[in-house]
């Protein structure tokens, strides 16, 4: 994978309808994983409520989106991120990208291994944007 920025969107609750909206417009591969899809029994989150979405199209067009976290409510202003996204190639170099991000800013996530195997953290910049990280692992023979 090469490295990749791109917009993250946060929508109160209508992730799908937007995402799917994007799609019927810009076409591609839509991918939709839910809370539900990661061990959610709800109510909140809600198990059908929105954890990730990926639209990437063959013009290279990456948009990523999410409903939010369950505790994080919506605000017009601070309902996006930069999503940087690297592999285990690219980790040395985004480590130090979290490192300088974190030294400048809020750490919001620490850069940890998560749910689905790869390693997350979020950063707020001391200008108020949202600075994701994600660094893919080399999946394990037979995982």
């Amino acid at each position: 994978m090469a490295l990749h920025m791109n917009p993250y969107l946060i929508f109160d609750g209508r992730t799908r309808e937007a995402l799917e909206l994007y799609h019927s417009i810009l076409g591609g591969d839509l991918q939709i994983m839910t809370f539900g899809d990661m061990g959610s029994e709800g109510p909140v989150p809600p198990p059908d409520g929105v954890m990730h979405a990926f639209l990437g199209t063959e013009h290279g067009f990456r948009l990523m989106a999410s409903d939010g976290g369950p505790d994080d409510p919506v605000v017009h202003g601070t309902d996006f991120a930069v999503a940087l996204n690297g592999d285990a190639a690219d980790e040395e170099l985004m480590r130090g990208w979290w490192e300088k991000f974190a030294a400048a800013g809020t750490i919001d996530v620490p850069l940890e291994k998560q749910m689905w195997g790869d390693w997350f953290g979020q950063v707020t910049d001391p200008f108020g944007i949202a600075w994701m990280f994600n660094i893919a692992v080399a999946q394990q023979p037979g995982a």
